[in-house]
C-alpha cells in the first residue's frame, strides 16, 4: 500500500507534462533563444565555478606581471590567459568572479522590481478610481525621468556602493512592471472566472493574488527577463561612473572605468569585461525572445 502511495506521489501531471512540452516546442523553434539559453547556463556555471577554475584570486596583485597580454600574444604568459591589468591582476580570474556580481545583481534587482511592481500594479488595476490615478501618476512621473540619470541621481543621494545601486535600479525598472501588472488586471478582473469567485465570497486580496494574477504572469516573466539585462547594463554603467561597485570588486563596469586610460596601449584590459557585457545581455535578451514567442498566445501557430 505504501508503495502505491509513493508511486501515485511521483507521476507527473499529464496536463502540465503537455504545458510544459508545448512551451519548449515553442521556446525551441527560436534558434536565436536556445543559443541564447545555452550561453546563459554556461555562464551560470562558470560563475558557480569560479572558486574552482580560476587560477588565481581575483584581487591578487602580481608585481611582476602588469599589463600583461593574452596568452596568444607575444610577451604573454600562459599563466594569465587573457592577459593582466594594470595592477597585475588576472583577467580572466576577475571576469569569472564578476559574473557572479552580475548575475546577483541581475537577480536582486529583477526581483525587487517584479514583486514590488506586482503589488502595485495589481491595488491599482483591481481598485481604480483614484487610487490607480495617483499610482500611474508616479509612475508616468518616474519614466519621464532617463533610466540611467534616475538611477544617478539615487545613488547619489543614497551614497555610492552595490547595495545603493541595486536599490536605485530596482525603483527605475518597477514602473514597467506596475503599468504590465495593471492592464493585465484590468483586463482579466470582469471576466466570469473572477466574477465567480467574488460571488463565492472570495475577498479582494484573495481576488487579487490567487485569482487573478496567476493569469497575468505570462507577460510579467518576458518583462522580467528584459528588466534582468537592463540591471546588469545599469549596474555596469553605474560602476564605469564610480557610483556602483567599488574597487576592488571585480565588477564588469568597474573593470573598465580601472583600465580607462589604457584603452590605446592594452586593449585587452577594456575589450574582455565590455564583451563579457556585451555576450551576457545578449543571450538573456534572446531567451526573452524565446519566452515571448512561447508564452503569448497570440504568436503561437497552430
Amino acid at each position: 500500500m505504501a508503495d502505491t502511495t509513493a508511486a501515485e506521489d511521483v507521476v507527473i501531471d499529464p496536463s502540465r507534462a503537455r504545458r510544459l512540452s508545448e512551451f519548449w516546442y515553442y521556446f525551441s523553434e527560436n534558434r536565436g533563444a536556445v543559443i541564447g539559453l545555452v550561453v546563459f547556463i554556461i555562464l551560470v556555471l562558470a560563475a558557480v565555478l569560479a572558486p574552482l577554475i580560476t587560477p588565481h584570486a581575483p584581487a591578487m596583485q602580481y608585481r611582476d606581471a602588469v599589463l600583461l597580454p593574452p596568452a596568444w600574444e607575444a610577451n604573454g604568459r600562459a599563466a594569465y590567459l587573457l592577459g593582466t591589468d594594470a595592477v597585475g591582476r588576472d583577467i580572466f580570474s576577475r571576469l569569472l568572479y564578476g559574473a557572479q556580481f552580475s548575475l546577483f545583481i541581475g537577480v536582486v534587482v529583477t526581483l525587487l522590481a517584479l514583486v514590488g511592481g506586482i503589488v502595485v500594479g495589481v491595488i491599482a488595476g483591481y481598485f481604480g478610481g483614484w487610487i490607480d490615478t495617483l499610482i500611474m501618476r508616479l509612475m508616468d512621473i518616474i519614466l519621464a525621468f532617463p533610466s540611467l540619470l534616475l538611477a544617478l541621481v539615487l545613488v547619489a543621494v543614497l551614497g555610492p556602493g552595490l547595495t545603493n545601486a541595486m536599490i536605485a535600479i530596482a525603483l527605475v525598472l518597477q514602473p514597467h512592471f506596475v503599468r504590465l501588472t495593471r492592464a493585465a488586471v484590468m483586463a482579466e478582473k470582469n471576466r466570469e472566472y473572477v466574477v465567480a469567485a467574488r460571488v463565492a465570497g472570495a475577498g479582494s486580496w484573495r481576488l487579487m493574488f490567487r485569482t487573478i494574477l496567476p493569469n497575468c504572469m505570462a507577460p510579467l516573466i518576458v518583462q522580467a527577463t528584459l528588466s534582468f539585462s537592463n540591471a546588469i547594463l545599469d549596474a555596469a554603467a553605474l560602476g564605469f561612473l564610480g557610483m556602483g561597485a567599488q574597487p576592488p570588486t571585480p565588477e564588469w563596469g568597474t573593470m573598465l572605468a580601472e583600465a580607462r586610460e589604457f584603452i590605446l596601449r592594452a586593449w585587452w584590459v577594456v575589450t574582455f569585461p565590455g564583451l563579457a557585457i556585451l555576450i551576457t545581455v545578449l543571450a538573456i535578451n534572446l531567451m526573452g525572445d524565446g519566452l515571448r514567442d512561447a508564452l503569448d498566445p497570440k504568436l503561437k501557430r497552430s
